[in-house]
This record gives C-alpha cells, structure tokens and sequence, in this order.
C-alpha cells in the first residue's frame, strides 16, 4: 500500500514538471538588451520627445520597447498612457495609467503620474467634474514637490481648456518663476493669457474660440454675432432700404430660402451662421453649391474682405471698396492686384490689423487668424466705431 502512494506521489510529480515549464514559458519574455543605449530609461526619453512632437506612432514604439526590456518599469507605462490619451484612445489611456502608478516607486515616477492624470482629464473630460479631478491630481503633486514645474505647467493648460484664465495665468506665472522645465512653454501660454484679458470675450462662445488656434467660418460667424453684436450695429448703424418694384411670385425666393445652408443642420452654432448669412456679410455667404463649408479655416485674407464690408454698411462709405486701387503695397507679400489688397489696406490703415511679421513687414495673408487675434481685433472695431 505504501509503495503504491509513493508511486502515484512520484507520477503527480512528474506530472507537474511539464505544466511548470509550460507555465513559465507563456509569460512575459524579456527582451535582452542590443546595445547600450537599449535601456528602458534612454527608451522612455525617446518616445517623451516623441510624444512633445506629436509623432505618437514612434512613441508608442518607444515606450513598448522600454516595457519589453523592464515589464514593470512604471514610466513606460505611463508614457503609452499619454499617447492612447492623445490619441484619443481613453480607456486603453486609462489602463495603463493605472498600470504605472501600480509599478511607480519613486517620487520622480509618482509625479509623472500625477501629471500625466492632469494631462488626461484635461484631454479627455469623461468627467463631468474633470477639473476638480485634474486639480486633486495637482495637489498630490505639488504636496511631493513643491516645485515640480510640470505640474503648475499642466495645471495652467487645464484651467485655460477650463476657461479659468485668470487661474490659468497664475500657473504659468509660477513656471516661469522656479525657472526650471517648460519655461519657453509657459512664457507662450502666458503671453497667450495676457491676450486674451485685453480682448475680453464677453461670451462662452468667444471664451471658448479665444484659445483656438485657427478660426473656422463657423467661428468667424459666432463671433460676428455674439462678440461684435453685428445684428443690432446693423440695426442702428445702416440705413433702411425698400425695394417697391414687382416681383413675379412665382419666380421669388423667399429670404430664408436664399440663406439656408444645407450643410448646418446639426452645427452647434447653425443659429449664428444662419444670422450671419441673414445680414450677407461678403465673404461669409454660401458657395455655389448651397453649402455654408463651416469648418473651413479661415486666412488673414479673408478675414480683412469680412471686416471691410462690415466697415462699409456700418459707415456708408461705398468709396472704401475702392479707395487703395493702384496705390502701392506696403507689404513685401502682398502684389496691389490681389483681389483682397483694398480689404486689408482698409483694415491696415485703420490700426484694426497689422502685419503679421513686424521685422520684415509681412502681412501673411493666406495665414490662418487664431481666435485670440479675431477677438482682439473686432474689439478695436467697437473702439473705432464707439459702439459698446
């Protein structure tokens, strides 16, 4: 009886062995080092600059390089969190977020964390309460290092995304006094801040394009209506017309007809485009093939022949339209044939716009206008037009 237990405990044994093996064969391999620079640190530093030129492919190559040479290397993990946030990928964002906090031993780990948290509920806003969230994860790090620079940095592009943007300026403030990482960063937001306050949007709307980089016609409509208040300058400022002569019924658009655009429905902002095409204002109306383009950029360009035909119906002064024909440019990149030379001589000469360089003296015309510069510049038109 003895030998037989023995027997069985020996073939159980042996039984085991194989599944052992077959067990640690299927986890995770690392990968043996190539060279000497093939480390999870000069890895996780690669795909950092990857990932601050938002070439989030190389990235994400980078930081499995790193997991696959360390797997429990925390600043990898984090790192592929920041990429599937920028990328849109939140839940995968989240996981591995997760993942470097679980391998984070450090102080120098755990702050990236904590950033790296700003920067995803700045990015994603899953949460309705996303800014507390994103200023709980500020606060742990600035109770592990008072003057951890990248957490006032990030915090800062929070509060702005928030349009808190006096908050927003306080951060910012306080990099470029510990005058340590994302100084240059900073000193741009800062300056961008600063803009901002003296434009003064006096709406959501405006609040929200003002830290855009690039209006829209969508934008451009928005801010006509809202910030400018184009419908009542209208109202005071131009004269009332009758057109009494016969119009055969038949053959008559209605008004409405004439300014639907049939690519607005669902637009957020279809009730300021509608205005706008409402008022005609040149530049801004429907293409020919009944479509408003809303999410068409718009250039330096286009917005000076905007705000010159708003000058002209405001003032009554037809004679702008023509008033800098066969002058010449002032501008080294802008021939005095260009169908919009008038526009931007008319807005130019005013103070309303301004070259874009002023070392070489280049108005950029076919530069996009960031909603920071459109604000601030129909503000100087309500100067000049003394309509507040």
């Amino acid at each position: 009886m003895l030998c037989q237990i023995r027997r069985r405990n020996l073939v159980a044994l042996l039984m085991l062995f194989p599944m052992i093996f077959l067990l640690a064969s299927c986890g995770t391999k690392v990968r043996v080092p190539s060279s000497q620079l093939d480390t999870p640190e000069h890895h996780t530093y690669t795909g950092l600059r990857f990932l601050s030129l938002e070439k989030y492919a190389e990235a994400q190559r980078e930081f499995e390089l790193a997991v696959q040479l360390e797997p429990k290397y925390s600043k990898a993990y984090t790192g592929i969190g920041l990429v599937k946030t920028y990328t849109g990928d939140f839940n995968a964002a989240w996981d591995n977020l997760k993942m470097g906090w679980k391998y984070a031993k450090t102080d120098e780990e755990k702050l990236f964390v904590y950033v790296s948290r700003i920067r995803y509920y700045s990015s994603s806003k899953k949460e309705k309460k996303w800014l507390e969230l994103a200023k709980d994860e500020f606060d742990n790090a600035v109770l592990t290092d008072s003057k951890h620079a990248p957490a006032y940095y990030f915090m800062g592009l929070a509060y702005k995304e928030a349009l808190e943007f006096n908050l927003a300026g306080q951060m910012f403030t306080k990099v470029l006094e510990l005058k340590a990482d994302y100084i240059s960063e900073a000193d741009s937001q800062w300056n961008l801040i600063q803009k901002i306050q003296r434009a003064m949007p006096g709406t959501i709307t405006g609040k929200k394009i003002a830290i855009v980089e690039r209006i829209t016609r969508a934008d451009a409509a928005a801010l006509f209506m809202e910030e400018m208040k184009i419908d009542i300058l209208y109202k005071k400022r131009t004269p009332k017309t009758y057109d009494t002569s016969f119009k055969d019924p038949k053959k008559v658009q209605t008004k409405s007809d004439q300014i639907k655009a049939k690519d607005i429905t669902d637009h957020p902002l279809k009730a300021d485009i509608e205005g706008i095409l409402e008022l005609g204002v040149r530049g801004l109306e429907n293409y020919p093939d009944g479509n408003f383009h809303p999410q068409e950029i718009v250039t330096r360009a286009a917005y000076a022949m905007m705000l010159e035909d708003i000058l002209i119906k405001v003032t009554g002064d037809n004679a702008l339209a023509t008033k800098f024909i066969g002058t010449t440019s002032p501008f080294p990149d802008l021939r005095a044939d260009l169908p919009y030379f008038n526009a931007v001589m008319v807005v130019t000469s005013r103070g309303i716009m301004e070259a874009k360089d002023m070392t070489s003296g280049e108005f950029a015309p076919l530069n996009p206008v960031p909603g920071v510069d459109a604000l601030l510049i129909i503000r100087k038109i309500r100067q000049e037009l003394k309509f507040n």
